[in-house]
């Protein structure tokens, strides 16, 4: 569903021990390269351990609203993640506009962003960060989307209304 392919080069954004970026860099396979973002170092070094086991995983430390190397960060990726971490930005902080919009030039025309999180109640946007760590769907996609993304696909295989969803959005 997100559309990794061999080769490709991605950014796990808010990658903390890694989990998700191992995946990816398996997927892209020896000629790709996965780059996972967190905004400080991991005194547990869980992503530079995974780093030196797969090989194709390079850990960056920068702020969540500039997630890519300064050397990619002007279309640079094919690929970026965010995997359930979005709706935290809130409570954090986090400038998300900022972030969006630097997402969308870090990627390539054509490059996908793939969001997935935990389900907000309607009508709650992302009040409820802090607390049940939810965001209302409708809210994030109108976030992503105002940088300039397209909705593209909605990943059924973690559909739950109640928890999770996964969308899919492509720079034009």
């Amino acid at each position: 569903f997100i559309g990794v392919r061999e080769g490709m080069v991605a950014l796990d954004v808010s990658a903390a021990g890694g989990y998700t970026t191992e995946l990816i860099a398996r997927a892209v396979g020896p000629k790709g390269r996965v780059y996972g973002q967190t905004r400080a170092p991991d005194p547990r070094q869980r992503l530079a351990e995974r780093a030196k086991t797969v090989g194709n995983i390079v850990p960056v430390v920068r702020p969540f609203e500039n997630p890519a190397p300064p050397e990619l960060a002007s279309n640079g990726f094919d690929l970026v993640t965010l995997m359930f971490n979005y709706h935290d930005f809130g409570h954090m902080g986090v400038d998300r506009v900022q972030l969006n919009r630097n997402v969308f030039a870090a990627l390539k025309p054509g490059g996908l962003y793939v969001i997935a999180d935990h389900s907000g109640r309607a009508g709650t946007g992302i009040s409820e960060s802090g607390t049940l760590h939810r965001i209302e769907e409708a809210f994030l996609r109108k976030e992503v989307e105002a940088a300039g993304f397209q909705l593209v696909g909605e990943g059924g295989f973690l559909r739950n209304p109640g928890d999770e969803f996964v969308l899919k959005f492509r720079k034009p």
